[in-house]
């Protein structure tokens, strides 16, 4: 089982910076899943901006949310 989220922060570009619970340090490009359904509200920078950790994910306010698996998987590591 991978690790989960612990914060995380939303940065330009729309890439989240995550920590996991295992110390890593994470970026994850939503750009990919901008032009996807739910996500499309994502493409508002202040919106983009609203991304709390919540039981081990990242979620928005009106219910966007990536699994814990998909984010630790296809996010690079970072130093």
């Amino acid at each position: 089982m991978n690790p989960i989220v612990k914060t995380v922060s939303a940065e330009k570009g729309h890439r989240l910076y995550l920590e996991f619970t295992n110390g890593e340090r994470r970026e994850f490009d939503v750009t990919p899943y901008l032009d996807k359904g739910i996500f499309k509200e994502l493409e508002n920078d202040a919106y983009f901006e609203q991304p709390r950790a919540s039981m081990g994910t990242v979620e928005w306010p009106n219910g966007q949310d990536f699994r814990p698996d998909t984010l630790y998987e296809l996010a690079k590591v970072i130093a």
